[in-house]
Order: C-alpha cells, then sequence, then structure tokens
C-alpha cells in the first residue's frame, strides 16, 4: 500500500494499492486500519497499533551519535523505536553491530529480532561511462574518495586534519554527498586545497568515481551496516575502513582498517595502500568474494520467509507493505 501521492515502484509481481494521505500521519493513522494483513516497514517507522507488524530499524545512530542530528528529528525518534520495539511483532535490523545496539538500548529484546543484510548487486546497474567524471582528465591527481556528510559521526574530519600530509603525497581528497536537513548545524570551515566537495552525485558518478579513486575511505564513528563500503568493494576499489561499529563486519578480511580516532592511523594505511600497488590488488581479490555474502535477492527471500511465518502465526493474515 503506498499514499495517494507517492510515486509508484516499478512491480510485476506485487498488487498496489492507493490510499488517501501520506507521512507519518499516514502510517499511524491510515496504514493499520487498511493494512489488514501482516505489515512491512522497511524505513525505520512504522505503525505503532499493528500487532502484525514488521519493521526493519537500519541503526540506531540517532541514540549513539545524537550530536548529528536536530533536536526534533532527536526528539521523534527517542519516543518513536521504543514503542515500536515493543508493540512490533518483528524487528529486522542489518548487521549484527545493530542488533546489539537495539539490545543495548534496550529497544527490544534480542529474540525478537532478525538480521537481514543489504546487498551489492544494484551497483551492476551503475553507468559510469555516463558520468563527467569517468575521464581521467577531470582527476588531475591520485585522489582519496569519501562519500558522506560533514555530520559529526562522518567524521570527515579526520581526513582533512591529514590533508597537508596527502598532498605531500601528490593525493587530492574528493568529498560527495551532501547534507540533509535531518542534520544539525555544522560549522563547515574552509576546506584544506587539496580537498574537492562534490556535493551531491549520480549512481553513475558513484561508479566513476569508486572505480577512479585510489582508495575509498570510510571513517565513521557508527553505522548500521556501512552500505558505500560494500558498493566500493563491489566495483573494485580498495577500502580503509574505520575499526568501529559494523564496518569490520561488512568488509572481513577485505579491507585495511584505521581507528576513527587516530589521524596517524589513516595516513599510514593511505601510505601502504600508494606504496604497495599488489596490496591494492589483493584487496581486490578479496573484496569480490567477501560482497557475494551480502545479497538483496537472499535478504528479500529471508523478508517473504519471515513474512509468511507471522502470517501463519496470525491465522494466516496476507501480506502487506509500507
Amino acid at each position: 500500500m503506498v499514499p495517494v501521492n507517492a510515486e509508484l515502484p516499478p512491480l510485476q509481481s506485487v498488487d498496489i494499492q492507493r490510499t488517501f494521505g501520506g507521512g507519518a500521519l499516514w502510517d499511524q493513522l491510515v496504514l493499520p486500519i487498511v493494512a489488514r494483513g501482516v505489515s512491512l516497514s522497511l524505513g525505520n517507522v512504522g505503525p505503532l497499533f499493528a500487532s502484525n507488524h514488521i519493521v526493519c530499524i537500519h541503526d540506531l545512530n540517532v541514540l549513539i551519535a545524537p550530536a548529528s542530528y536536530s533536536r526534533s528529528f532527536r526528539a521523534y525518534y527517542r519516543v518513536m523505536l521504543p514503542l515500536l520495539g515493543r508493540t512490533a511483532a518483528r524487528i529486522v535490523t542489518v548487521s549484527q553491530f545493530s542488533a546489539r545496539m537495539l539490545s543495548e538500548f534496550h529497544i527490544c529484546s534480542p529474540e525478537k529480532i532478525t538480521v537481514i543484510p543489504d546487498g551489492h548487486e544494484h551497483t551492476a546497474r551503475w553507468r559510469a561511462e555516463n558520468s563527467s567524471f569517468a575521464d581521467k582528465e577531470s582527476h588531475p591527481r591520485p585522489f582519496v574518495f569519501i562519500l558522506g556528510s560533514r555530520a559529526p559521526h562522518k567524521n570527515i574530519e579526520i581526513l582533512f586534519s591529514i590533508a597537508d600530509e596527502l598532498d605531500a603525497l601528490g593525493l587530492d581528497i574528493v568529498v560527495a554527498g551532501t547534507s540533509s536537513n535531518i542534520f544539525s548545524a555544522l560549522k563547515t570551515g574552509s576546506a584544506p586545497p587539496n580537498v574537492r566537495m562534490l556535493g551531491f552525485v549520480t549512481e553513475d558518478d558513484l561508479a566513476a568515481l569508486y572505480r577512479n579513486a585510489m582508495c575509498f575511505t570510510f571513517p565513521s564513528l557508527t553505522e548500521g551496516f556501512g552500505l558505500p563500503a560494500l558498493e566500493a568493494m563491489a566495483l573494485g576499489c580498495p577500502v580503509v575502513a574505520t575499526t568501529a561499529a559494523s564496518l569490520p563486519e561488512v568488509c572481513g578480511d577485505a579491507a585495511l582498517y584505521a581507528d576513527p580516532r587516530s589521524p596517524q592511523a589513516w595516513l599510514e594505511q593511505i601510505k601502504r595502500l600508494q606504496a604497495q600497488p599488489t596490496l591494492a590488488a589483493e584487496l581486490r581479490t578479496r573484496a569480490a568474494k567477501q560482497v557475494q555474502r551480502f545479497s538483496w535477492a537472499e535478504g528479500a527471500q529471508k523478508y517473504f520467509n519471515l513474512i509468511m511465518s507471522l502470517a501463519n502465526e496470525r491465522a494466516d493474515l496476507p501480506a502487506r507493505t509500507s
């Protein structure tokens, strides 16, 4: 079921029913009435008063790193998440790390949680050749790539702090992504001269940037999953990842790791990659195997099994999605 003003997804095997309204009120007031079977919500929130509800809570970043979010956003989620944890029939999350956080923050009990990770197959649809960044002339020097925002938990300032050292090595820092309005106001300051801030980029741009970067760096203090790291590995870009949160779980032995609080650790790992082309090649080989552990198709099957299990438990109720 979708709100009447929502764009319809291109589904061929799923019936779609339009309903009136939209937004948070639609979640709470309309969906519980019209969804007579199992409801599946994939975006962190959903109806509180639906006993046959499955909700995917991707992360607890708003509780782990509250400074990254606006006051109103924090207040909303601090109320909603514990309530959903109690009222939803099943809670899904995307990593073992996020599952531990759901338990540690007392959102729900461990036995209520199912871990269904994200997948990598979508990167095969991206076309780097359609991007203006595909041209080698658009990258005068080798570059370290970052995808994210300047929200505090993304921690990209740690790379800015070693910009001079990277500049001396002949390396630029390329940053893509923008901050949404859920993020609190930040003192952006001025970027170092070898830093290029691209802002919003398309998926084809991402493919080109991943493929042309010397490495992808992911210094976050917390992540529920860390999809950009998986995307980078799928597209053959060596990854230097944070030792924090879910990233070791996602990247396995296919990435180099650095302490998110140690600028020197990030500099040393980047220098290793620059000095050892064979190391980058080895990481690419490992990454090709690692990404196969994360599949949207397998995740969809797990969701289907979870829906059918709950439907059978609740007298063969039909399934609805939001």
